[in-house]
């Protein structure tokens, strides 16, 4: 058992983030990766520009700045680690450790985020520079909030897919699951498209679901936009978050069943 829980957590952060440093020009690479929301900026733009859609266009290239952050920032991998790690029988030596892998992927995710700030930073200087008009200077306690937000979708994210991820014992592709469950995200979580220009009944269909709280809310927050119902958004996200911590652990006590039987 773990002494000192927070401090075990810290020092794995730290090697994650010392590892990732490593890395950084890779690193850097999946950040780029992730560009689509300035694509989708210019084009939200423009046609906001000829038609009413709801939103200024200044407020589109807020908006998909916001998104490009969030997505940054809440991206979550854990399913194709754990995958790995037990079909290549390396999850036995880490269930010899005195700490459950939850918090070693975890810690993975939370160092590769302090890696990825600069050059966020960077590139958001850059779009200021390249978009003078959308330039906002948020107050503290919206920075605050917008943080909080931001958290809240990450932890939602990590332990849905962590969930997910426990069908690892049984399936040799628990990472399909993914697949589909990434399709969905797509169009309900506000990525391709701000849930302002959704129907009506498909706004309200997508707001019973998790995805419009991964990237739509916190990227409203964090770009100054009003949100209506905050607080509701906010307790959706933890019922979502917890709903699905429940349903991880159910699966890993019955999955390590299964991988003891196995041999492992």
């Amino acid at each position: 058992m773990m002494r000192n829980p927070a401090r075990t957590f810290q020092t794995l952060t730290v090697a994650a983030y010392a590892e990732m440093l490593e890395y950084r020009a890779e690193l850097y690479l999946w950040a780029l990766s992730g560009v689509m929301p300035f694509l989708l900026m210019g084009l939200w733009s423009k046609v906001s520009a000829e038609n009413r859609l709801g939103m200024p266009p200044t407020e589109f290239v807020r908006y998909f700045l916001g998104v490009f952050i969030v997505r940054q920032m809440t991206m979550v991998w854990v399913i194709w680690d754990f995958d790995y790690d037990v079909n290549s029988g390396t999850l036995s030596s880490r269930l010899l450790q005195p700490i459950d892998p939850l918090w070693r992927y975890l810690a993975y995710h939370v160092g590769e985020r302090f890696a990825r700030v600069p050059f966020l930073a960077l590139l958001v200087a850059v779009f200021f520079l390249l978009y003078p008009a959308a330039v906002w200077v948020p107050r503290p306690a919206a920075l605050a909030l917008a943080a909080v937000t931001m958290a809240l979708a990450f932890a939602m994210r990590f332990v849905m897919q962590y969930a997910f991820a426990m069908l690892a014992f049984w399936t040799e592709r628990a990472n399909a699951i993914e697949d589909l469950w990434f399709s969905l995200y797509l169009f309900l979580s506000g990525y391709l498209a701000p849930l302002d220009v959704f129907p009506p009944a498909a706004r309200a269909l997508a707001e019973i679901t998790p995805f419009p709280y991964m990237i739509y809310l916190p990227a409203r927050v964090l770009t100054g936009q009003p949100v209506p119902h905050l607080g509701r958004g906010l307790a959706i996200m933890g019922a979502w978050a917890l709903g699905f911590m429940v349903l991880q652990r159910l699966l890993w006590r019955r999955g390590l069943r299964r991988y003891s039987a196995m041999g492992a």
